[in-house]
């Protein structure tokens, strides 16, 4: 049995692995996509399926008007005293010389249960874990930021005891450890093996640089010596490895008593044969998480085939069990609750924003702000999880001002995304048309072109075909004759690569959205939604 990496295809990154049992679990983060953290479940460490979304609902998780890539940060996910922990972050504030946030704790009996109210803690920094050390006391760790302009700002690991009892940290935190020459120390992961601790750091940033380094003590509070041959975890000297990006990692133990490596990494669209750039290209799929087997060498981690990491990897010593789809291809939104794979941004979407209790066999969305709006949003989407696939969609929609629209998006953030879209038009009334925004430069390439929806017609059908470093809309007024919109955008544009700025943390998605900036909630009746991959 082999490894496929990586094993949580999409965005899916900073995985915290852990293990109740002989089942195995990994929470990644969300940043501003709603509910909070993804959690996959395996029984073998090769085939997983998403399990939950424990952040479901307004008391632990409010997002609204949260920046890009705010939010979630860098969960992490324990199993201890017969239940479930997780801790996690809510970044509020991502640009200028701070970093605002909040780390807060939640407990569930089972992980696809009702987590519970959060505990808040500490908001001195981000990617803050659980440690429960055998002698039965717990600490909180966390990267400790530091906003002066003379300093780097990545200050170091700090380490806060947590009292249960009290639900509260008690004494003073403490920074353990400074990092290496790498800098950017962050994502701590604490473990207690044989007669020392292990920390475990993400470093270099989380681009192509990116690393996961090693330092370890007999002192939980140190001094922690860093692991000679630093990194643990690399692939910036190896710029032709099919895994780049690999670092912020955590440490799994399995049942039969072998040990892996959870990380995070990135795979850039194919270049073919043009050179290597010095950003090394674009990875519109998003940070995805891949795993490594680990062996012990003179009392350190090592990973087994080159600190690079690989594609496929020899599996653990257990049976395996697959899993069905947790996505049936396309979805007649016949059920009474969406599709596990979808999200939405920020916020819940509520009764007065989605329902599939409208019309039967619909998912009627209410319009709400535009695309750009960090607040209230009609969007319902999915991850890219290939590098070609198509998704379509159905809509049936009467807009009487060009100020309402509905249709089907490619989208990162608020300032990169193109979607086609049934609107009004004063001269040929109800059209179809198609809007871009690449780094907040707004564009609509149909504006002489409109196309007229014949009034007879109820459904358009909207498709969007992604061919790697391309993707092209097309349509349908009866959902078999598809005619292509001969305009054809950049995959690239949609990855954290290409972000203006930088400092951006998600992936591409696709999914359906109705905007009404009216204030009068205009509703679209979404028929289906396809998502076939063709890799």
């Amino acid at each position: 049995m082999k490894i496929q990496n990586p094993v949580l295809k999409g965005f899916n990154p900073d995985p915290s692995i852990t293990r109740a049992g002989e089942d195995y679990y990994i929470a990644t983060s969300t940043f501003e996509w709603f509910p909070g953290v993804q959690i996959h479940h395996s029984k073998d460490l090769v085939n997983w399926r998403l399990a939950a979304h424990p952040l479901n609902r307004l008391s632990l998780l409010d997002m609204r008007g949260n920046p890009n890539s705010g939010g979630i940060w860098a969960p992490d996910l324990s199993c201890h005293d017969g239940k479930f922990w997780l801790i996690y972050t809510d970044v509020k504030v991502t640009d200028g010389i701070w970093k605002d946030c909040r780390n807060y704790l939640t407990t569930c009996d089972t992980i696809d249960g009702e987590w519970s109210e959060p505990i808040p803690l500490t908001g001195s920094g981000f990617d803050a874990s659980l440690f429960h050390d055998t002698d039965g006391k717990k600490y909180l760790l966390n990267m400790y930021w530091d906003h002066r302009t003379y300093n780097h700002n990545f200050y170091g690991i700090a380490m806060q005891e947590y009292s249960h009892e009290q639900q509260k940290l008690v004494g003073k935190p403490k920074i353990i450890y400074k990092g290496t020459d790498i800098k950017y120390t962050e994502g701590p992961h604490l473990y207690h093996i044989g007669e020392y601790y292990y920390l475990f750091t993400a470093e270099g940033g989380t681009t192509y640089q990116h690393a996961e380094t090693v330092a370890r003590s007999r002192n939980i509070e140190g001094p922690y010596e860093t692991q000679p041959d630093y990194p643990l975890l690399t692939s910036w000297h190896d710029p032709r490895n099919a895994l780049q990006k690999c670092g912020h990692a955590s440490l799994l133990h399995t049942h039969t008593d072998e040990w892996f490596l959870a990380h995070l990494t990135g795979r850039p669209l194919p270049i073919g044969d043009q050179p290597i750039l010095d950003n090394r290209g674009y990875c519109p799929l998003g940070r995805e998480t891949a795993i490594q087997r680990i062996e012990w060498k003179d009392g350190w981690p090592v990973v087994v085939g080159g600190k690079q990491g690989a594609l496929t990897v020899d599996g653990p010593n257990m049976e395996e069990v697959k899993w069905e789809s947790s996505y049936p291809e396309k979805d007649d939104f016949d059920g009474k609750e969406l599709n596990i794979n979808f999200q939405s941004l920020r916020i819940p979407l509520t009764e007065d924003i989605a329902s599939l209790q409208a019309r039967d066999g619909h998912l009627r969305l209410y319009g709400k702000d535009s695309l750009i709006s960090t607040f209230t949003q009609a969007f319902v989407a999915r991850r890219w999880q290939a590098f070609s696939f198509d998704a379509a969609t159905s809509v049936a929609f009467q807009p009487d001002t060009f100020q309402q629209a509905a249709g089907l998006t490619c989208y990162y953030n608020t300032e990169n995304w193109t979607t086609i879209q049934v609107t009004w038009n004063e001269e040929k009334g109800r059209v179809i048309d198609l809007l871009a925004c690449d780094n907040f430069v707004f564009s609509q390439p149909l504006k002489h072109d409109l196309i007229p929806v014949p009034d007879e017609v109820e459904y358009v059908h909207f498709k969007v075909e992604v061919r790697v470093d391309s993707y092209q809309y097309s349509y349908s007024f009866d959902g078999k004759e598809w005619i292509n919109i001969p305009i054809f955008f950049e995959s690239k544009k949609l990855s954290d690569d290409y972000i203006r700025g930088g400092g951006f943390f998600t992936g591409a998605f696709v999914g359906i959205n109705c905007i009404d900036t009216t204030g009068q909630d205009k509703p679209a009746d979404f028929d289906y939604f396809i998502y076939k991959e063709l890799e």
